[in-house]
């Protein structure tokens, strides 16, 4: 008997601890935003994609040669970063110089423009719309 509710005991509580996980995962984390010019090593790492070498490689550049201008130059400066992985650490949470993923790595493609329209020549006229069906 007591071995009975010892089991209803442990699943309940592991029910409520796993329902209390998934609504934690659910609502989503927040990050906060570290910036990498001012960021220690710890607080590198708490990024993902950053590593204890990454973050010690990052430091010990932005320590050298002064603080990054911009996500190219982060790029530039340390080894093992491009542009890519500049992008994924913005998405992460990394800003540079105060910028987070959406004004610091500036889109390769064109901007968008609006659907092409055939164009009439001048004193062309357009053609008419098709009459509707008769009932």
């Amino acid at each position: 008997m007591a071995m009975h509710w010892i089991r209803q005991l442990a699943r309940r509580y592991s029910l409520i601890s796993l329902a209390a996980t998934f609504c934690l995962l659910a609502g989503g984390t927040a990050r906060a935003a570290v910036d990498v010019n001012t960021a220690d090593e710890a607080a590198l790492t708490s990024i993902k994609g950053v590593g204890a070498a990454t973050a010690r490689h990052i430091v010990e550049e932005r320590n050298k040669r002064g603080p990054f201008k911009d996500a190219a130059d982060l790029a530039e400066r340390v080894s093992g970063i491009g542009p890519k992985s500049v992008t994924k650490l913005q998405d992460a949470g990394l800003t540079i110089a105060g910028k987070g993923a959406a004004t610091a790595a500036p889109s390769a493609a064109p901007p968008a423009t609006p659907a092409a329209t055939p164009a009439l020549a001048k004193g062309a006229k357009a053609a008419p719309a098709p009459a509707k069906p008769a009932r």
